[in-house]
């Protein structure tokens, strides 16, 4: 959307982030109304570049002409919704904030919750017994603390990220594996920092490329 100007972007914002509150696509007159615009000719002309942009797109209802959003931005807004960053393998032995290459991930809302979250996948089988295998995508409560007993984002020494249960007393923190053969590993606390809380989870059974 680099293309549009300030009040093309608004004119956009405004449409998408009130997609679902109009019965009928909004006219030229009401988006003249809810928008403060005196000039209904210079809206038109917003509106112009904005169906040439594939934004928006005319629509006749029941009544009168409006303007909606176009097929594609419809998508697109439907994605954003229910979309979570995706940052990249737990197992990655790196920071999460060093992790580049953001993307997004559709998650079902009921794996997230009422705070910020990201999504994680996972590497290894040190939480097998927790249900959690390989490959298996996590969703992350992004939050600097955590209850005992609680499974958690631990980055340690700010150096590598680990998924893992967590104990917490006033001279120890244990990372603790779900899987009988590892054993848990204590740290000071100031050497742990919380960068989430488990969620949900999500898997895939189809098979995935040989690595």
């Amino acid at each position: 959307m680099n293309e549009l100007t300030r009040r093309q972007r608004e004119i956009f914002d405004f449409l998408r982030n009130n997609y679902e509150k109009f019965p009928f696509p909004p006219t030229l007159n009401e988006l003249c109304s809810a928008l403060g615009m005196a000039s209904r000719g210079s809206l038109h002309k917003h509106i112009s570049a904005l169906i040439n942009a594939g934004l928006v797109e005319p629509f006749t209802g029941h009544k009168q002409s409006g303007i909606r959003l176009s097929s594609q931005a419809q998508r697109d807004y439907v994605a954003c919704e229910h979309a979570l960053p995706f940052v990249g393998k737990i197992a990655a032995g790196k920071p999460i904030e060093a992790l580049e290459n953001i993307n997004y991930m559709a998650v079902p809302e009921v794996l997230k919750s009422d705070k910020p979250c990201y999504v994680l996948q996972v590497k290894g089988d040190s939480m097998i017994e927790a249900g959690i295998f390989d490959d298996d995508w996590v969703v992350i409560e992004q939050r600097p603390y955590a209850q005992n007993g609680e499974i958690v984002v631990a980055l340690i020494e700010n150096a590598e990220a680990t998924l893992k249960y967590i104990e917490q007393s006033p001279d120890k923190v244990l990372l603790i594996p779900a899987n009988s053969n590892m054993t848990a590993m204590a740290y000071r606390p100031e050497q742990v920092e919380i960068q989430g809380v488990l969620v949900g989870q999500m898997r895939s059974y189809r098979p995935f490329p040989a690595k």
